[in-house]
């Protein structure tokens, strides 16, 4: 299945080892993914003002060219398909702001067709997960993967319509496919602060902590996620906390097609993690996923 991709900013610049994992398993499950031509920064945050249309400029441009192309628009990153994904449900539903952008940019109005999907999504509707089990040639036996949506994927629900918004099933249905084991914990759809950070160290902090020690008592390995944002913030956030307390053990944080890539048997250097802020690869020697060679 062919489909318009929007790698997003941070994708292109701090998360290359993301946007490669996505690149090579994409391909192995025959889901094609064509970059978006002359694709523009989604903007990052939904503008949630009263008058919000010119926030939407960015976010249409994409959709529309993604319609002109004939395609559904998959992206990955959380922010991104939160951005995209509510822009289009804003032009599916209100005349006015789709006549406004349409004449702001001078171009033919569109009004939602095209789909927004997230690569999990995508994969769920091609049977991925059933090519996954069928793919994979390296197991994740007994290895706890701790899912991490956050808060992007899933609100608002109405809009987003992503998973049940407060007990989403596709992420460990993905690990589960992978042979590894779901950690179910109580945090995983919590906010990890987000933009936060910039303001407010400390409310992220407690949040952060909160997220960290809920899939720590749940015995996590390794904790995945879709988020660039929700990556930085649980990987910085541990390297204060094992400072704070010497009882906890960091937890390495993947991107979750980097999990795919090994599970398909791609050689450990193309999986990306040497890129990584807590380095997974001890943990995968441990459990006879990579050889004593890769974990260096």
């Amino acid at each position: 299945m062919k489909y318009s991709y929007f790698p997003g900013c941070t994708l292109h610049t701090q998360t290359k080892n993301f946007n490669d994992s996505i690149k090579i398993t994409s391909s192995l499950l025959d889901i094609e993914l064509e970059e978006l031509k002359d694709w523009q920064c989604c903007g990052a945050v939904y503008p949630l003002t009263a008058d919000s249309t010119m926030g939407l400029v960015s976010p249409y441009r994409s959709l529309q060219k993604a319609y002109e192309e004939g395609t559904d628009l998959v992206t990955v990153c959380s922010a991104c398909y939160n951005v995209l994904k509510r822009t289009n449900f804003a032009v599916s539903n209100d005349a006015q702001i789709r006549k406004k952008l349409s004449e702001y940019m001078d171009v033919d109005e569109y009004a939602g067709e095209s789909k927004v999907l997230h690569l999990l999504e995508a994969m769920r509707e091609n049977k991925g997960f059933e090519k996954i089990k069928e793919k994979t040639i390296n197991p994740l036996k007994d290895l706890r993967v701790a899912p991490y949506y956050g808060c992007l994927l899933l609100r608002p629900s109405e809009e987003l319509k992503f998973d049940n918004p407060e007990n989403p099933t596709i992420f460990e249905e993905f690990i589960n496919s992978m042979g590894a084991i779901a950690v179910d914990f109580p945090n995983r759809i919590e906010c990890c602060g987000a933009y936060v950070s910039i303001t407010s160290k400390r409310k992220v902090k407690g949040a952060t902590e909160s997220i960290l020690k809920s899939a720590a008592k749940r015995n996590a390995d390794i904790i995945i996620t879709s988020c660039p944002l929700c990556y930085h913030n649980l990987a910085k956030e541990q390297e204060q906390l094992v400072q704070s307390d010497y009882l906890f053990k960091p937890i390495p944080i993947l991107y979750f097609t980097q999990l795919l890539a090994l599970a398909f048997g791609i050689e450990v250097g193309s999986c990306g993690f040497e890129s990584n802020r807590i380095d997974a690869r001890p943990i995968l020697k441990s459990k006879n996923l990579i050889s004593g060679g890769d974990a260096l």
